[in-house]
């Protein structure tokens, strides 16, 4: 999983919501899907908005996904399961994930990262930022021998740090879907309340026109009279 190949076709794994009413959060992240080459791309949709998306314009869905608002770890590791067997199998050479990376609650920026073949090992971070610790200095090396062998090691660890790649993944579009609604749905409050503020003034005129009216129309009918 970690040789690369030359890329004749492409796995997509989409990571979107199920729900709308988060402003332009799936819109931007389907914009980015647009630009792929159908031709040379199957997709994967972990969300049914992807999967809309895919049945829309005709691209070929190879399978849809579904996660809880608090992912879990074990639907993480079924998508995950999924594309490695797709790279292994032979059917695609490259597995890109695509999703909505929360940047700060005003801010979530679509992303799309290398899954399959697996690069550089980088360790999993939710963006925090710690004070660096030291490095302890070097006074020789030493060699240990440890068993199973490295090979093995490596070949038992590397699916699960995939694993919690897409764990991570779909915290961070779910954080994102989160914020989005939040400012989604103050903005439409704050935008109801001006309209409802004005129909309120333009209300009051059309009542106090009605009024002035009416009083016109008995001072004409008493002056007629007299």
């Amino acid at each position: 999983m970690i040789e690369p190949r030359e890329v004749r076709k492409r796995a997509s794994v989409v990571v979107s919501t199920d729900r709308g009413l988060c402003g332009a959060l799936n819109a931007n992240l389907l914009r980015e899907v647009a630009q792929t080459d159908p031709t040379r791309t199957i997709y994967v949709a972990a969300g049914k908005k992807a999967a809309q998306f895919m049945a829309r314009t005709r691209r070929p869905l190879a399978a849809e996904f579904t996660y809880h608002d608090t992912p879990l770890f074990s639907e993480a590791r079924a998508i995950s399961k999924f594309a490695q067997d797709l790279f292994l199998k032979g059917e695609v050479d490259a597995v890109d994930i695509l999703f909505t990376n929360f940047v700060n609650t005003i801010n979530q920026r679509p992303m799309t990262i290398n899954f399959l073949p697996a690069g550089e090992i980088r360790p999993i971070a939710a963006g925090v930022k710690r004070e660096p610790r030291p490095e302890p200095e070097a006074k020789g090396l030493t060699d240990f021998l440890f068993e199973p062998s490295a090979a093995v090691v490596f070949a038992n660890l590397l699916p699960h740090y995939l694993n919690y790649l897409v764990y991570q993944v779909l915290l961070e579009a779910r954080a994102s879907e989160h914020s989005a609604r939040m400012v989604a749905m103050k903005n439409a409050t704050d935008n109801a309340q001006h309209l409802i503020k004005d129909l309120t003034l333009e209300y009051n005129k059309m009542r106090q026109a009605s009024i002035t009216n009416e009083l016109l129309e008995i001072a004409s009918a008493a002056m007629a009279m007299a």
